[in-house]
């Protein structure tokens, strides 16, 4: 990684303002997740340690430009408070003249954390003119001697906090979860070790074919799971029953499937399914093969595939997954994925794990310390491995010296 990081800078005494990827899921005001915070804690402690005070920002939800409540981050001070040796204060604002003062008073070992960012149309910058959200980036450089972002989940996007404040911040230098995501997904495309094994699932191909071709120029096999499987089975002339198809990607899925054909990438698909009579837990089920009877649905992969899929696995030695197998959120549809789980856990692979359904899934199946990398950002996690340029990453400082790869994505 050719950006300037958190240890190329000179912290003490001075007061830093970072982006973090505070979106947890909340329930009842509980936070029923904490992974992207405990994935922050490095970086928060690292800076503290330096001697330096601390101010944290992160969006949660989307509130659209409104202050609504429900998507307060005063939850979130109030566990991090729990989680670090420092005094967490929660402010009242995003930007102003009360947080201002906030700010000035934040001293060295001091806590901070702003609330929500989408509080304001500016941070995303929708329905404001290119000045006023510059004003508003601005404001946020300004709380802040260093701007640090360690928030990979949103370094996909061009936002007033994630990459817009770079352009009034003294320094701009990276976090170390910004710098472990980029080193895992930097390995994956520039120099994977072989065999190379991408598993990639979820409900739909749509979601999917950007990654799904660039893919195809780096790994040596593809297996499909979830919804996006039965599009890919209809247009190989399969009767599918009522699963979940996208009938107007039929064609683009069968050039997929020749493309792959061509260019010698194994490309696998459910060889049996675990159909149901309706979508709920408690359905009458039954293992069908690639056919299945209308009035039915495949709603996970069957157990011949998910043992075709844990040899591939067994036999990688890079494994990239996005997206789950099934509808493992109940029980009755999540062998397939735990079957995958528990094969990317058990295998030799360097394990990278993207998505927020496959992250949660692995976290259901208690075998998320066997993996050796699990993505804070999906859609982040996702345009990487497109190949694109994050802008998060590519407004950040650059290193003094070295030259840029020109593969790891960083764009230096």
């Amino acid at each position: 990684m050719q950006k300037k990081t958190v240890r190329d800078v000179d912290m003490k005494g001075k007061r830093v303002i970072m982006r973090v990827d505070f979106n947890v899921p909340l329930k009842d005001g509980v936070i029923t997740d904490d992974t992207r915070i405990q994935a922050a804690l490095p970086t928060i402690k690292y800076v503290l340690e330096q001697g330096a005070g601390l101010v944290l920002m992160s969006h949660l939800g989307r509130p659209k430009g409104e202050k609504k409540p429900e998507f307060s981050l005063a939850p979130v001070a109030a566990y991090l408070n729990n989680l670090i040796d420092a005094d967490v204060k929660m402010a009242t604002d995003v930007v102003g003249a009360e947080v201002q003062a906030a700010v000035a008073d934040v001293k060295p070992g001091d806590v901070l954390v702003l609330e929500n960012t989408r509080y304001y149309n500016e941070e995303e910058g929708k329905k404001c003119t290119a000045e006023e959200q510059d004003a508003y980036a601005k404001e946020l450089a300004s709380f802040g001697d260093i701007f640090v972002n360690d928030a990979f989940g949103t370094a996909h996007r061009s936002h007033a906090s994630t990459a817009v404040i770079t352009k009034f911040a003294n320094e701009s230098v990276s976090g170390f979860l910004l710098e472990k995501e980029i080193e895992y997904l930097g390995n994956a495309v520039a120099n994977p070790e072989r065999p190379f094994v991408a598993i990639v699932g979820g409900a739909k191909v749509s979601g999917k074919l950007e990654v799904l071709t660039a893919l195809m120029e780096k790994v040596d096999t593809i297996l499909i799971g979830g919804g996006m499987a039965y599009t890919f089975l209809k247009a190989q002339g399969y009767n599918i029953g009522g699963s979940l198809v996208e009938d107007d990607l039929l064609t683009k899925a069968t050039e997929i499937l020749a493309a792959a054909e061509a260019k010698g990438v194994k490309f696998l698909l459910p060889s049996d399914n675990l159909a149901a009579d309706a979508f709920s837990n408690e359905a009458n089920t039954e293992v069908v093969g690639k056919e299945i009877q209308d009035g039915w649905m495949a709603l996970d992969i069957g157990p011949e595939t998910t043992a075709t899929y844990a040899a591939e696995i067994a036999s990688a030695k890079t494994v990239v997954w996005n997206g789950p197998m099934g509808c493992f959120e109940m029980p009755t549809f999540a062998k397939g994925t735990m079957g995958v789980c528990q094969a990317v856990a058990d295998s030799d692979s360097i394990s990278i794990i993207g998505g927020g359904d496959s992250v949660a899934a692995v976290n259901v199946s208690g075998l998320a310390d066997k993996m050796s990398h699990i993505s804070t950002g999906g859609g982040a996690s996702l345009e990487f491995l497109e190949g694109k340029a994050l802008p998060g990453v590519v407004a950040l400082d650059d290193k003094d010296s070295g030259s840029c790869c020109g593969t790891c994505g960083c764009g230096c």
